[in-house]
């Protein structure tokens, strides 16, 4: 039967290999790469269900096609099980045969061409996109590494703009979810009435316009990962939903009555202090229990000003290869300005200015002239005042306030409610406080 099939196979163009018995194809299998195995059921020493619990303790082992005299349902549902791929009893057509092969190589290389984007996936969001070489940052890496195999619900605190989802997604990536969904939303970007829908879904008809049922995100991320960004700003009536999501794994559609299990862990992430906002009554206690089981901290980037360079340098090659530029090298006296300024947009306002740095500059490097004028006002601002008595204690907490809310309001385009959140002020008070600083978009 194996000169048979060699035979037939090999007229295909297939190349083959024989094995005489069970011990000697694991043998085989373990010295070389193969997509397919035909395995006999009936074998003496090791049979072809044992084969088949050896093949699942191999890596990228080969798709199993059965082969047998025995066509008992009982052990085709034994050796489906075992992850037998196909099942085929003897006597068999030739056509029959090289389909089931055909349709096993594709399989396989299916497999293989997911298991090389997951890959592709984990080392996108692996430790690389996440820069630093101080010691608050290699703090946060080894947590990573500790909670990431973990089942427990993981907090990321830390000021807009640190990289809180890199954080996120990094622990996804290496934890044994990383083959199932990572579903991200920003909690306070969406209406309180719209979130309850987003979260845990509808049924038809549960409110005027759901004229279809529809799912929501923990069933999206069933078997993955949820991250809840903004959560201090989640109202107090779905706080209490999500509390029993992460009690019980399961949860209501809105308007349903049937509950719906999900195997989800959740990673959430604040800029405020969770502890104050129980204080204050707008965050539950139970809730922040719940969520406070790990806490990873990221610092401000003020606070690591030793990694600027290092993050300067992997924007600078990230935008020079987007847009097909050869890559810039940045004048000493532009580095300076970067490591003296305060970042209140951390990471990602650094990001933006390297950005839009190498998109204007006309040459091969980077001067201090392309960058915002929030970066280069303040300090020519407060040494044209250096002389004693020349500028009030007033007029250089003003100007430096004014630098501040521009480099806030460039860094969201000039949002002034975006600008104002991330100056932790109200919208109507930065307001004011752009017609009382003579403050216009240029």
């Amino acid at each position: 039967m194996r000169d048979v099939l060699s035979d037939l196979l090999t007229l295909e163009s297939y190349k083959v290999d024989l094995a005489e018995n069970g011990y000697r194809a694991l043998e085989l299998i373990r010295e070389k790469e193969y997509e397919v195995v035909l395995l006999d059921l009936m074998m003496p020493e090791l049979d072809g269900l044992q084969v088949l619990e050896e093949l699942k303790k191999i890596e990228n082992s080969p798709v199993a096609v059965v082969l047998t005299a025995f066509g008992s349902i009982e052990r085709a549902v034994k050796a489906t099980k075992l992850g037998a791929f196909d099942f085929i009893t003897k006597p068999f057509k030739n056509d029959e045969l090289l389909l089931a092969v055909k349709n096993a190589l594709e399989h396989h290389h299916l497999v293989e061409e997911n298991r090389r984007l997951k890959y592709s996936l984990r080392e996108r969001y692996s430790f690389q996109n996440i820069i630093g070489k101080s010691a608050g940052m290699q703090q946060v890496f080894d947590l990573i590494l500790q909670v990431a195999p973990r089942r427990s619900t993981v907090l990321v605190q830390g000021e807009s703009g640190t990289g809180k989802e890199l954080v996120a997604k990094a622990i996804h990536a290496a934890s044994g979810r990383a083959d199932g969904p990572f579903i991200a939303i920003n909690c306070g970007n969406i209406p309180s009435d719209l979130l309850e829908s987003e979260l845990f879904g509808h049924v038809r008809g549960a409110y005027t316009g759901a004229t279809n049922a529809k799912k929501g995100l923990f069933e999206a991320a069933d078997g993955g990962t949820l991250f809840l960004d903004e959560v201090a700003t989640i109202s107090m009536e779905i706080q209490a939903k999500l509390l029993r999501v992460i009690q019980e794994r399961e949860f209501r559609r809105l308007g349903g009555l049937e509950n719906v299990k999900v195997d989800v862990r959740i990673i959430a992430a604040t800029n405020v202090d969770l502890q104050t906002a129980v204080r204050q009554g707008t965050f539950r206690d139970d809730l922040y229990y719940r969520l406070n089981v790990i806490v990873v901290k990221i610092p401000p980037l003020r606070e690591r000003t030793e990694d600027i360079p290092l993050l300067s340098e992997h924007f600078i090659k990230k935008y020079s290869d987007e847009n097909q530029r050869d890559y810039l090298v940045l004048e000493p006296s532009a580095m300076k300005i970067l490591m003296d300024h305060e970042w209140p947009g951390n990471v990602r306002e650094l990001e933006n200015v390297i950005e839009r740095a190498v998109v204007l500059s006309p040459g091969k490097t980077i001067v201090a002239d392309l960058f915002p004028k929030s970066l280069t006002m303040p300090s020519a601002e407060l040494q044209e005042g250096s002389i004693p008595g020349q500028q009030s204690l007033k007029e250089r907490v003003g100007n430096f306030e004014k630098s501040l809310i521009i480099a806030a309001l460039e860094k969201t385009d000039w949002n002034q409610k975006k600008a104002a959140q991330l100056l932790f002020v109200n919208a109507t008070t930065l307001s004011e406080k752009l017609k009382r600083l003579r403050i216009k978009e240029y």
